[in-house]
């Protein structure tokens, strides 16, 4: 290896060498066999104890054979005082000097950042003895022990895709996920085993990495450089950087309707290099953006050709189409390296809207409907061409049904020689168990769940379906990942929305050869929560999520970039089947839905204006001393009183509170129900009422002792071993109303006896309101169903609704039908919602 020669100038006769630069991460486990105590806490890192995990990242270049430079990472992206050439010796003793690139590091110590590593303080660690250390500082880690299994399972695989050298010492305690092959280090002196180095990627499910196409051209090249040239004066330019400059300085080229409205034969006027301009039909101009925007506009991208990876396949097939495949050719605009095989895959991939037809499997307990049988061809399709996807139909349309159809169908060919796991939540445990053993009763069925489940793990291989929740899927995530799956189904897959979670994390680190999601809501609040179900499904279709972020959620979500938000949605619907219900269930009855306005009188009224004057002050001090973004549990603390003041006063917690609340104080909401309860149940009717508030319920069942009406109750205090018998007597029709919190029942249940829905309170997800109403309103419902909403008018109850409705528009432009929105409000928002009562009602 050639060594710098750090002191000494380039003389006149150096070479200069461009060095090929390749980032490297080595990891270490270290113990008191090593003479480390721990970590002391300092800055981000708390204590840590036993087993510490350090990374140590270098730079290292090369050139030819014998020419080779390492430095360890600087520790802010971008060293200035970094010299950005080294002078090095070859083996002839020849002054070479090696030129490095700095943008490239910073891009690295960036995807590093991003996948979680930090720089530990100088004096992190606690060692027996000065004169035992032997790790050079920086050294790096994650904020827990515990996170280094995910990032050996999730982070390290996308490193090596992006050209990083991954390294392991003796010990390192976090192999999560098993390794191809290695590539010994050896001491040349000793002989002993310095490390390991991944040699090949790690390995990803069974058989086939998700979304592992097959061959597609020589050396199964897994990414293609796209060059879109145009040529002025016999002199060829690169159309990219131009493009790009143009939406820089042009947000007509970012916004849907504002491009369509550019006529087709305008001249726009682009700057090429040198300040030349070049005049350009608007035409090929729209098609190339519209097809290409995120690329063009990643601050990120190098010069020169744009990389498109196998997903792009489809987009970049469209784009060629719209321009004239063949015309584009002849011009030389656009130019392919590599491109054996690309079109068959965009042919795949389109195939996935339009899949073979199937058939019923034999022993299915239920007819399906068409578009059901088209839902089971489409899973059977992602199954055959190893893709995945999300099963999004609107609540109610039979998803459990056509899943339930897919896995029979499944075991009928031999394929399901080992288990389908279902992560679904708790309360939904049983109306799997019961659809099961209707529809499909020839799959064996087994649900871990209670203490007992730990006697049920080694019988796992032994059932074709085996159920878990949620709760239970990280704790028994060391039994769960030995057993490997044919099948992985998330259920309410919008419950694992956050990445970080531990659910999220557990599942990504399941054993599975096709993975699917089941959800009536991909999307409840934020890109973010869309963008996990894919890395969940297929790792890296999105990206990371830093990029993800970049690219997609802050220019649509904060800058409303309408035509970026169009191509996320191009690139997504491929892999998700949505179909609406006044689409495909023609014969299901009317839902009417009434807004039933009340007003705060008395009491109550005045108690709502002093808890928001209070609030108010609370808030604002709140927002002074931390800014907006820190003072959210503040926020959310005080427009939860005000929304319980709505509700009933009652609900106040605190003795200041219960001072305020008068014995006699009017109860708007619980007076309404009063009048409305027992006349709907004398006219015959079934009554779903549905509040967040499990101490609302509380209350309601109160007024209904008293009116001596007959009720039973589902929430988070029903023990789940009795859920069911609560939905069968209701189902029964025995008992005409059933309360039920919006979290123990607002997913899954089939309540199709009930209807009339009662929502007591609004929420900030206009989702989890529609999953509350798809109770009742949903196939094998045979009235009309009725929805009433109890809204306190001119209250912040009336701004929540607006805030629903402004979520639904921005879904729907993401998911469309066949995705983090805003979040709940923001800081202007925020003002109409601590807005005094009166002068909201003037205002209206």
């Amino acid at each position: 290896m050639a060594v710098p020669e750090e002191h000494s100038s380039p003389s006149l006769n150096a070479s200069e060498v461009l060095g090929r630069f390749r980032p490297r991460l080595t990891l270490h486990t270290l113990t008191r066999g090593d003479g480390v105590f721990g970590l002391r806490p300092g800055g981000l890192f708390g204590p840590r104890g036993g087993n510490v995990t350090v990374a140590q990242i270098d730079w290292t270049y090369s050139a030819g054979d014998s020419l080779r430079w390492e430095t360890p990472a600087q520790t802010s992206l971008m060293d200035q005082s970094a010299a950005a050439t080294q002078s090095l010796f070859d083996a002839k003793g020849r002054q070479v000097v090696m030129r490095r690139n700095l943008h490239a590091e910073a891009d690295a110590l960036e995807a590093i950042q991003a996948a979680g590593m930090l720089p530990l303080p100088p004096d992190a660690l606690q060692w027996r003895s000065e004169d035992i250390v032997t790790l050079q500082d920086p050294l790096w880690s994650l904020l827990l022990e515990n996170n280094f299994g995910d990032f050996w399972a999730d982070q390290v695989p996308q490193l090596q895709e992006q050209g990083w050298t991954i390294v392991v010492r003796p010990g390192f305690a976090h192999e999560s996920v098993p390794v191809d092959a290695w590539r010994l280090i050896v001491s040349p002196e000793s002989g002993a085993v310095l490390g390991k180095e991944v040699a090949s990627r790690l390995q990803q499910g069974l058989q086939k990495v998700i979304g592992d196409f097959g061959e597609v051209g020589p050396g199964r090249a897994a990414w293609w450089l796209l060059t879109m040239g145009i040529e002025i004066e016999g002199q060829s330019f690169d159309l990219a950087p131009m493009l790009a400059d143009l939406l820089r300085r042009d947000a007509r080229w970012t916004d849907v309707q504002k491009i369509a409205a550019i006529d087709d034969i305008s001249v726009i006027s682009l700057r090429a290099p040198g300040g030349k301009r070049v005049d350009a039909l608007a035409a090929p101009l729209k098609v190339i953006v519209s097809a290409m925007l995120d690329l063009l506009t990643d601050p990120r991208r190098k010069e020169g050709a744009l990389r498109i990876s196998a997903w792009d396949a489809g987009r970049l097939e469209d784009m060629c189409l719209r321009l004239g495949d063949s015309a584009a050719a002849r011009s030389g605009v656009l130019t392919m390296e590599n491109d054996i095989g690309l079109r068959a895959l965009a042919q795949r991939l389109r195939a996935a809207g339009e899949p073979p037809p199937v058939i019923a499997p034999e022993g299915l307990g239920v007819t399906l409907r068409p578009y059901q049988l088209h839902g089971v061809a489409w899973l059977q399709y992602l199954r055959e061409h190893n893709l995945a996807g999300i099963l999004a139909d609107d609540m109610g349309l039979g998803k459990t049904a056509q899943m339930l159809a897919h896995i029979l169908i499944e075991h009928h060919a031999g394929r399901l020689d080992c288990p389908a796991l279902v992560v679904l939540p708790t309360s939904l445990v049983f109306n799997w168990q019961a659809e099961a053993k209707r529809m499909a009763p020839a799959l064996r069925v087994l649900a871990l769940q209670g203490p007992e489940r730990e006697d049920d793990f080694v019988r796992m291989a032994d059932y074709d379906i085996v159920l878990t929740t949620y709760p239970l899927v990280w704790r028994d995530l060391d039994m769960l990942a030995r057993q490997p799956f044919h099948l992985l189904i998330l259920d309410e897959a919008q419950t694992v929305k956050n990445a970080s979670a531990r659910a999220a994390s557990a599942v990504r680190r399941l054993q599975a050869r096709h993975r699917i999601c089941m959800t009536g809501t991909p999307m409840e609040n934020h890109l973010g929560e869309l963008w996990t179900q894919f890395n969940f499904l297929m790792p890296g279709f999105l990206g990371d999520a830093t990029t993800f972020a970049r690219l997609w959620r802050k220019p649509i979500e904060e800058n409303g970039e309408t035509l970026r938000a169009q191509l996320l949605a191009q690139r997504v619907r491929p892999f998700i089947l949505r179909r609406r219900k006044e689409n495909v269930a023609a014969e299901l009855p009317a839902k009417t839905v009434a807004v039933k306005l009340l007003r705060l009188e008395g009491g109550q009224r005045d108690l709502y204006e002093s808890v928001r004057v209070a609030a108010d002050k609370q808030v604002r001090r709140a927002l002074e001393r931390k800014g907006f973004t820190g003072s959210h549990v503040t926020i959310m603390d005080a427009l939860l009183k005000l929304r319980q003041v709505c509700c009933d006063p009652l609900l106040l917690k605190g003795e200041a509170a219960r001072k305020n609340a008068p014995k006699n104080i009017e109860r708007a909401k619980i007076e309404m129900l009063r009048d409305m309860l027992p006349s709907l149940v004398a006219e015959g009717r079934r009554v779903l009422v549905f509040s967040q508030f499990t101490e609302m319920l509380e209350l309601i069942e109160t007024e209904l002792n008293a009116l001596q009406l007959d009720w039973l109750s589902l929430t988070g205090k029903t023990p789940p071993a009795q859920r069911g018998e609560v939905v069968a007597r209701f189902q029964s029709k025995s008992v005409p109303i059933l309360l039920i919190s919006l979290k123990a029942g607002g997913i899954g249940l089939n309540l199709t006896a009930a209807d009339t829905v009662i929502l007591v309170d609004p929420w900030w997800n206009p989702a989890v309101e529609e999953q509350a109403i798809a109770r009742a309103h949903r196939i094998g419902q045979d009235q009309t169903v009725l929805v009433y909403k109890l809204i306190i008018e001119g209250s912040i109850e009336e701004r929540i609704m607006e805030l629903q409705e402004r979520k639904s528009l921005l879904a729907e432009g993401v998911l469309g039908s066949d995705a983090e929105l805003a979040p709940k409000f923001d800081a202007a928002e925020l003002n109409a919602l601590m807005a005094p009562l009166s002068a909201i009602i003037r205002a209206n």
